[in-house]
């Protein structure tokens, strides 16, 4: 287990992008003793006018500490890096902060017990670099329980209120990333498509915002029992059926042609909508629409 009272851990941050500059500021904020590396040296001379250390190459970055995190573009960049250095992991917990699919993830950590790493925790960055440090920050981390639980105390310099762990699948972290990025965009893509109805009318997009947030932050509740139904894999409508849901994307999908505004979106979830019917989910609640999302594409 971490302890909360042991003097600041040292750690090496690999790439220094907007995001891995915003890392490595983090923990030097927190007083931890910091390595950076980066292909382009002027990016680190901010922080290492901060108390940074300029690694002189990867492999020196890598041995300066226990705890190495790597943020850079993609998993190729991240193996390009390190694949070529023999035994400098060894024995290392390594954090990568890069963004890839989740089977990515476990292919990297199956790599990682190739070459001996002591650890591989792959996370994802739920948060802008402005946020990182900040209790507006959101890490989330699988792999091995006992690494993190080591380490956590110095990764909650970047998230202090949320450093959350996950499970010891180390494709979970990845998971979770592009499914909350799904709902981010989904809520996005929904008041865009309502700015532009309503704009037809010469209503604003500030004055349509207040309506907007209260009616996510109602749909936030139904998801409480949604989520229960899904697990339970039954779907009683409580609320409203899909039919009666249907009938309302018409709506949607009527009014969008009629003023002229794009209907892909609404039509798309009506096209789920009549699939879940057709699949006898007609009397069931929406929650139901499930079953249609599980099944691959055409």
């Amino acid at each position: 287990m971490s302890n909360p009272n042991a003097a600041p851990a040292p750690v090496t941050v690999i790439g220094l992008g907007l995001m891995g500059q915003a890392l490595a500021a983090a923990f030097l904020k927190n007083g931890h003793p910091t390595t950076v590396w980066n292909r382009s040296s002027a990016k680190a001379d901010e922080l290492v006018a901060n108390g940074a250390v300029l690694a002189p190459s990867v492999e020196a970055a890598v041995e300066a500490g226990p705890l190495v995190v790597i943020c850079v573009s993609d998993y190729d960049a991240v193996h390009a890096l390190l694949d070529p250095l023999e035994g400098s992991l060894k024995g290392r917990t390594l954090v990568n902060m890069t963004s890839a699919s989740s089977a990515q993830a476990r292919a990297t950590s199956k790599w990682a017990v190739e070459r001996e790493v002591g650890a591989y925790i792959d996370s994802a960055i739920m948060a802008i670099p402005p946020a990182i440090g900040t209790d507006e920050a959101i890490l989330l981390y699988s792999g091995p329980k006992t690494a993190f639980d080591e380490h956590e105390e110095t990764l909650k310099a970047i998230a202090p209120e949320a450093t959350l762990y996950l499970d010891e699948d180390p494709g979970v972290a990845s998971l979770y990333d592009v499914a909350l990025l799904g709902v981010m965009w989904s809520v996005e893509n929904a008041f865009l498509h309502g700015a532009a109805l309503l704009g037809t009318a010469g209503v604003k997009a500030t004055a349509f915002l207040p309506l907007a947030k209260a009616l996510a932050e109602m749909t936030g509740g139904f998801l409480d029992a949604y989520a229960q139904q899904i697990d339970d894999g039954e779907y009683p409508a409580d609320d409203a059926t899909i039919t009666t849901h249907i009938l309302a994307m018409e709506h949607l999908v009527d009014e969008s042609r009629e003023l002229g505004v794009n209907t892909e979106l609404p039509e798309l979830i009506k096209v789920f909508g009549q699939r879940a019917v057709a699949a006898g989910h007609s009397d069931n609640s929406y929650a139901a629409m499930i079953e249609q999302f599980r099944k691959p594409s055409a």
